[in-house]
């Protein structure tokens, strides 16, 4: 087996955009994909079938297998039912697409608790209630992939994206924890911040931009990560326009101090401290 041929993977928020390109791809390569959709408006209110059918009709129609599943991963119990689609229709599941997003962007002084709790349900917490259904799988199988949907606004910050960025940034913490806990098992855990034209960037980036942003650009680098011969495992990748990069954290020298230093002391050595010439790649020093 190469690629991901035969391999079951569950894409969530599939229904359009990204996800829908993800599925299409994957399909054609011979995986069985469950595609998850809730089928809501962008700002997450709303559901229906329509999304998810659509796109398992046309991988059907291509030869492809598929099922759709239509549960919110915002709750433990859709998180559970996407992987038990998986189990249900082909008997296991391989990889997991946490990809199912909403926007709630608004200055920090004007979000309300609701903009934050809405986009980090979906988000950070749908991305845990998947994988965390499906992780005992993968470890008693000894094989599992996933990706995680990333954004550059969780990695450097966006106005108006508060709630959006934190929860992107908390999925990078969590893939690179699962890519230590996962490594014995043969389970990889990487993210993937798209650059693309979806519903969910319309109005946010100019039109002659979004025209080179196409989501099939990114579908084949998550492919990727997604198959067998992939040894790629907590790494963070930037995808979109037929650009493909890694980021990750630096750390500099920095200074060592001999004994506890005043406010004054850390203050004369500030420049020292953030200097990033010769700086190497970060490590947990506990882990």
């Amino acid at each position: 087996m190469a690629g991901v041929e035969g391999r079951v993977i569950a894409v969530t928020g599939a229904g359009n955009g990204l996800g829908r390109q993800y599925s299409l791809v994957l399909a054609a390569a011979g995986a069985k994909v469950v595609v998850n959709d809730l089928g809501g408006a962008r700002d997450g209110s709303g559901s229906g079938s329509a999304a998810a059918d659509a796109v398992v009709a046309e991988i059907k129609d291509a030869g492809g297998e598929a099922v759709a599943n239509y549960d919110s991963v915002a709750t433990e119990e859709g998180g559970k039912a996407v992987v038990g689609s998986a189990l249900d229709a082909f008997g296991r599941i391989d990889g997991i697409v946490s990809n199912a997003g909403i926007l709630r962007d608004k200055a920090f002084h004007k979000m309300t608790a609701d903009d934050w709790n809405a986009v980090q349900q979906v988000h950070l917490y749908g991305g845990f209630h998947v994988l965390h259904a499906a992780w005992p799988h993968f470890r008693e199988q000894g094989h599992g992939r996933i990706v995680v949907a990333t954004s550059t606004s969780g990695i450097y910050g966006n106005f108006g994206q508060a709630n959006y960025g934190a929860a992107k940034g908390g999925l990078i913490g969590l893939i690179n924890t699962l890519a230590i806990e996962g490594r014995k098992y043969n389970v990889l855990a990487n993210a993937i911040a798209p650059m693309a034209a979806t519903r969910m960037t319309e109005d946010i980036a100019p039109p002659e931009m979004l025209a080179k942003l196409t989501p099939d650009h990114v579908a084949p680098v998550v492919g990727y990560l997604l198959a067998d011969e992939c040894t790629e495992t907590g790494s963070v990748l930037v995808a979109g326009g037929g650009q493909v990069h890694r980021v990750r954290q630096f750390q500099s020298k920095g200074v060592a101090f001999a004994e506890v230093p005043t406010i004054e002391q850390v203050g004369d050595r500030w420049a020292e401290i953030v200097d990033l010439d010769g700086a190497v790649p970060g490590s947990n020093p506990v882990g």
